[in-house]
C-alpha cells in the first residue's frame, strides 16, 4: 500500500534479472518511518494484551478434550510421491481450515480441511521448500527454501507476487512481523535479513559475527520488537529490531539449536535443540525455569504454542501436547510414520495438523461420540 511506482517498477525489474547479488550495500536500512510503525504496532499490541489478561478464550479445547484427541484425518496426495516428505506447515489464523504446506518437491500447497481439497499449488522454487507462512490477514503466502528465496505468493491465483532475494545461502528461518509488512529470514551463513514483503526489497540484513557455523531458526517476539535466532552454536540470541542489536544471550543447550517459539502472552520462549531437550526461558528474568528432556536420540523439528498460550506442540520424533505453566504432557501422538516436521493448532485449539517425513498431512480432535 506504501508503495510509489518507481518502487513496482524497480521490485518488477528485480524480479525479472536474476537479483542474487544483493547484499549489505543495496539495503534500503532501518528508515526512522519503519521504526515509528514497528513502535506504534507494539504499543497497540501491548494494549490488547493487557485487555486480554489472565481470561482463558471462550471455546477454548479444554485439557480433558485435548487428552481425548484423536487422529481423525490422513492426506499423503499434496505432494509428490517421487519426493516424498513434507518439510513445513502453516494454518491461517484467519481461517482455521486453509493449510499451507511446503514439501521436498519444491512446492507448496495451500489446502482446504473442510472441503479435502487442494485451493492452490505454489510452483517456482528450485529447491525444497523448508518454511512456509500464512498471512494473518490477507491470502497470501510467504515461503522459503534452500534455492536461498522467499516468494511472496497470492492464493487464490497462485501467483507469485514477490521473490526475496536477501540471501546467498539456505534460508534456516522465517517469521512475519506483526503489521504483516516485513518479513524476518535467517540464512545458513550467519546473516539475518529484514525484507519488505510488500516492495520486495531488503530493509536491512546483519552478520552475527559471534557465530560461526551459521544461524538455525528465526522468531519474533508477538509485539514484535525483538526477535530471537538460533545458532548451531547451542545459544538463543535475542536481538532488538530497532537498534538492530543483540540484547540477550541463552546458552545451555547442546547441539545445533532445532526450533524456536513465543508464547502468544509474550512471557515465554520455549526452544528445542539436537540434545533431545526442550528449554523454557522467562524473558522477564532472561532465565531458564523448566528444562523438559526427552528420551535419548528423540529428534525434535517443531515447537509452536496455541494462540492462548495454553497448549505447547511438539513435532518430532512423534507428535505431542504440553500444557504450558504446569508443563506436564497431555497427550502423545504415534500416527506417522517417519519424522514429524511440522505442528500447528487450529483456533481455540478445536484440532491439531501435523506434517510428516511420511509425506502426509494429519488432523486430530475429539472425535464425536458414536
Amino acid at each position: 500500500q506504501f508503495v510509489n511506482e518507481q518502487s513496482i517498477q524497480a521490485a518488477h525489474h528485480g524480479i525479472m534479472t536474476d537479483v542474487s547479488q544483493t547484499s549489505i550495500t543495496t539495503a534500503e536500512g532501518m528508515t526512522d518511518e519503519i521504526i515509528q510503525k514497528l513502535q506504534d504496532k507494539a504499543s497497540i499490541l501491548t494494549q490488547l494484551r493487557k485487555q486480554r489478561g489472565k481470561r482463558v478464550p471462550e471455546g477454548l479445547t479444554t485439557i480433558d478434550e485435548m487428552k481425548n484427541f484423536r487422529c481423525s484425518a490422513t492426506h499423503t496426495a499434496l505432494h509428490s510421491a517421487s519426493s516424498p516428505g513434507i518439510l513445513a506447515l502453516d494454518i491461517s489464523p484467519k481461517n482455521s481450515s486453509i493449510i499451507l504446506t511446503g514439501g521436498n518437491d519444491r512446492q507448496a500447497v495451500v489446502f482446504n480441511k473442510d472441503s479435502e481439497q487442494v485451493v492452490a499449488t505454489l510452483k517456482g522454487h528450485q529447491k525444497k521448500v523448508t518454511h512456509v507462512i500464512h498471512h494473518f490477514e490477507e491470502d497470501i503466502a510467504i515461503t522459503a527454501s534452500s534455492d536461498t528465496s522467499i516468494r511472496v505468493w497470492h492464493i487464490p491465483s497462485a501467483q507469485c507476487l514477490k521473490i526475496l532475494k536477501a540471501h546467498e545461502s539456505p534460508i534456516t528461518g522465517l517469521s512475519l512481523h506483526p503489521t504483516g509488512d516485513y518479513v524476518l529470514s535467517s540464512a545458513s551463513d550467519t546473516y539475518w535479513a529484514l525484507s519488505d514483503l510488500r516492495t520486495g526489497k531488503l530493509i536491512t540484513k546483519i552478520q552475527d559475527t559471534t557465530s560461526q557455523k551459521g544461524l538455525t531458526c528465526a522468531q519474533f517476539h508477538p509485539d514484535g520488537i525483538i526477535f530471537g535466532i538460533g545458532t548451531q552454536e547451542s545459544v538463543i540470541k535475542i536481538w532488538d529490531l530497532k537498534e538492530c542489536n543483540n540484547v540477550a544471550d541463552f546458552p545451555g543447550h547442546a547441539g545445533s539449536i532445532n526450533t524456536i517459539a513465543f508464547s502468544e502472552n509474550g512471557y515465554y520462549l520455549a526452544t528445542a535443540a539436537e540434545d533431545a531437550s526442550i528449554k523454557l526461558w522467562d524473558l522477564r528474568k532472561l532465565k531458564n525455569f523448566k528444562t523438559i528432556t526427552l528420551e535419548d536420540r528423540y529428534e525434535i523439528r517443531d515447537l509452536v504454542f496455541d494462540q492462548s498460550g495454553m497448549y505447547l506442540g511438539v513435532a518430532g520424533t512423534d507428535v505431542r501436547v504440553y500444557q504450558a505453566k504446569q508443563w506436564d504432557l497431555l497427550k502423545v501422538f504415534n500416527d506417522h510414520t517417519a519424522v514429524a516436521t511440522g505442528i500447528r493448532f487450529g483456533s481455540n485449539a478445536n484440532y491439531l495438523a501435523s506434517s510428516s517425513m511420511d509425506r502426509s498431512l494429519k488432523f486430530y480432535q475429539q472425535l464425536t461420540q458414536e
